[in-house]
């Protein structure tokens, strides 16, 4: 078993994320035959009932997950909540999931959205190099 320290999480829902301002967090990848991996955040009380929500009615929710740094590629993983905690200030989320690597995968997902913008040849090349240094937030298409 790995572990590695959460740098930033969001919750990818259709059309809409939901940004989880971490106070704490965790990743740890199980190293198992399934290739599971355990997302734990320690977050806002607020996002409580989002949570519960989700965790009621036994959603998958696909999330983004930076690890380590914020220079870090952004890793997406099909997840469903194991575990809800409401602490006195904060909630206490642990998804269970695995790694997305099929149409998921940050340079894809960039290179698309940048081609749907009519982008080519060198204005494609010059804008992909930029983005995948700032790695600015993209939507994930449910696959």
């Amino acid at each position: 078993m790995k572990t590695f320290k959460l740098f930033s999480l969001e919750v990818v829902e259709n059309d809409k994320s939901v940004e989880v301002p971490l106070e704490d967090g965790l990743i740890l990848n199980k190293e198992d035959e399934r290739s599971t991996w355990l997302i734990e955040a320690y977050t806002d009380l607020s996002l409580y009932d989002y949570f519960k929500n989700i965790s009621e009615q036994n959603r998958e929710v696909i999330v983004e997950a930076v690890i380590t740094k914020k220079e870090n590629t952004p890793a997406y993983f099909q997840t469903k909540i194991a575990s809800l905690t409401k602490f006195e200030k904060h909630t206490g989320v642990l998804f269970l999931g695995h790694l997305r690597r099929n149409k998921s995968d940050y340079s894809e997902l960039l290179l698309d959205s940048l081609i749907q913008k009519g982008l080519q040849g060198d204005a494609l090349l010059a804008e992909f190099k930029e983005k995948m240094k700032s790695k600015p937030k993209l939507k994930v298409k449910n696959t």
